[in-house]
């Protein structure tokens, strides 16, 4: 017995092309008819009417002959055109019958048992997992593709014989799907689907899926690759978080009429976000008619709340000496507060004020009080200018306070840590008695570390106290703020291990390999350093801050 196929649209095709070339051969047959039919003698002798009659009988002859062409050409395309028809309504019933057929034999299982009995699984929805497979025969559908964040669809299963579905793969940072378990008889199981690649800074791969199992006789599926983690956060400086209260001020310390000055004492420390450290204390002033006076030293500023600023050091008692041969020491002006987080430190309280009034007397002003450092990435405060000292007579030595050193700059934030990878999906088992395991997924590989952000600026550097018979020293500014350290690169994720092999044939799958660690992130740029404090008349500029220095690069992740 032998067989033919029959491809509908070729003969259809042929068909056209037949007419399109009847028609060509019937219009060369009409303009040949009327030269050749109407042929007349070239004469009037017995020749030429002979050969005239000759050509008109042969037309007419050919013009018979050709018409009965003519007929059977248009006789055989619409034939063949008929034969079309036929074999095309053929296949649509063939068709029918057996989607008929099917769904006969299908409808009762898909009722009873919610599948079919014959027939492969729909693909699943976004996320949604795929159909299973006939009872009888047919594959799993695939599990659909996860959204954003969500995990992707497991594949569907198969029945007594068939191929399980594929895992779907994860959205943005989630779980890939696993694949769907081989055919209870036979059947490889499905490659599970790969975790979803990070979106959001800092976050971790989506793990990846299980590859499906194998029935009796198959292969197992391969696990799904993790996905890779995403950069970590680059670091960035807090800012201050204006109104802000204040703390309490520290108190002033006592007067002393004959004798030295008292301290004053610290500001309080700001407690909430946003409220400012408290002033220090003024120190009390110190008078002495011979021997020495020393003003009282100013509190210390409090510390800032977070976002808010330290406060300022308070201001250095004042001295005065009144006999012969006496020094008055002006106080030293209090620290500033150190500043909360995005804020800048307070500044230093000023040096107090030396006054001599009798020949062969020293009058010493009181050195100003550095600026507090800055808080994360915040400008140190500015130091405190040093304090004047004065003479009442001829003969008296006057010299005026040293300028007080500018506040360190804040350092500026450190990155965020990169994403950790996803863990490789577990290779799928072989089949129970013969059959290889899948292989494990891959392990996803680590997020870079966030980039730090700059230091902050160091503070300007106090001025010198005059007027004054010695060349004073401004304060030195304030040295930059170190640059915020790099983040850490993000671990690997693990590989995922092997499937087992069949009972009686059949090899373990390889495990997945991990992923390898995410690099460190940038260190920022070190903050400047401040400006030098100016000295007074004659008197020296104090030297500029350093820069600070650059930030750490952040250390690689670990692979997995």
């Amino acid at each position: 017995m032998s067989f033919a196929t029959v491809v509908p649209e070729v003969l259809a095709a042929a068909a056209g092309e037949l007419s399109g070339i009847g028609s060509t051969i019937s219009a060369a047959n009409g303009a040949a008819a009327a030269p050749t039919a109407g042929a007349v003698a070239a004469a009037a002798d017995e020749v030429s009417v002979a050969i005239a009659a000759l050509f008109r009988a042969h037309a007419q002859a050919y013009q018979t002959v050709a018409g009965q062409a003519a007929a059977f050409h248009d006789q055989f395309v619409r034939t063949l055109a008929a034969g079309v028809d036929q074999y095309v309504s053929a296949e649509a019933v063939n068709a029918t019958l057996e989607q008929q057929l099917l769904n006969a034999i299908n409808e009762p299982t898909q009722l009873l048992l919610g599948r079919p009995l014959i027939g492969n699984g729909a693909d699943g929805a976004p996320g949604q997992p795929g159909g299973p497979g006939g009872l009888l025969y047919g594959n799993g559908g695939n599990g659909g593709v996860g959204l954003s964040g969500q995990a992707g669809g497991a594949g569907g299963n198969a029945g007594l014989i068939g191929n399980g579905g594929m895992g779907g793969t994860g959205g943005a940072g989630a779980a890939g799907g696993a694949g769907g378990n081989g055919g209870w008889l036979y059947g490889n199981g499905g490659n599970g689907g790969a975790g979803g690649i990070a979106s959001a800074a800092g976050q971790s791969g989506g793990d990846g899926g299980a590859g499906g199992n194998a029935g009796l006789f198959g292969t197992g599926g391969a696990g799904g690759a993790g996905g890779s983690g995403a950069t970590g956060a680059a670091g960035v400086n807090p800012t201050a978080q204006p109104p802000f209260t204040q703390a309490a001020k520290g108190n002033d310390g006592a007067d002393n009429a004959n004798g030295n000055g008292g301290n004053g004492s610290p500001g309080h420390d700001g407690t909430t976000t946003s409220e400012q450290g408290g002033n220090g204390g003024a120190g009390g002033d110190g008078n002495r008619a011979a021997g020495n006076a020393v003003g009282g030293i100013g509190g210390a500023g409090g510390a800032g709340g977070t976002g808010a600023p330290g406060g300022t050091g308070g201001q250095g008692g004042q001295a005065t000496t009144t006999e012969d041969l006496s020094t008055s020491y002006g106080g030293t002006g209090g620290v500033g507060g150190a500043g909360g987080a995005g804020a800048p430190g307070g500044d230093g309280g000023d040096g107090g004020f030396a006054q001599a009034n009798n020949a062969t007397s020293i009058a010493v002003g009181g050195a100003g009080g550095a600026g507090g450092a800055g808080g994360l990435g915040a400008a140190g405060g500015a130091g405190g200018n040093g304090g004047s000292a004065d003479n009442k007579a001829i003969g008296d030595v006057t010299v005026g306070g040293v300028g007080g050193a500018g506040g360190v700059g804040g350092a500026g934030a450190q990155g965020g840590i990169g994403g950790v990878g996803g863990t490789g999906g577990a290779g799928g088992r072989g089949g129970l008695l013969f059959g290889d395991g899948g292989a494990g997924g891959a392990g996803g590989v680590g997020g870079q570390g966030g980039g730090g952000d700059s230091g902050g600026m160091g503070g300007h550097g106090g001025n010198g106290g005059g007027p004054s018979d010695h060349r004073n020293v401004g304060g030195a500014g304030g040295d930059g703020g170190v640059g915020g350290a790099g983040g850490d690169g993000g671990v690997g994720g693990n590989g995922g291990s092997g499937g087992a092999g069949g009972l009686l044939g059949g090899h373990a799958g390889s495990s997945g390999p991990g992923g390898a660690g995410g690099q460190g992130g940038v260190g920022g740029a070190g903050g400047g350093g401040g400006a030098g404090g100016t000295g007074s008349v004659n008197g020296i500029a104090g030297s500029a801050g350093d820069q600070g220095a650059t930030g750490a690069v952040g250390a690689s992740g670990h692979p997995g």
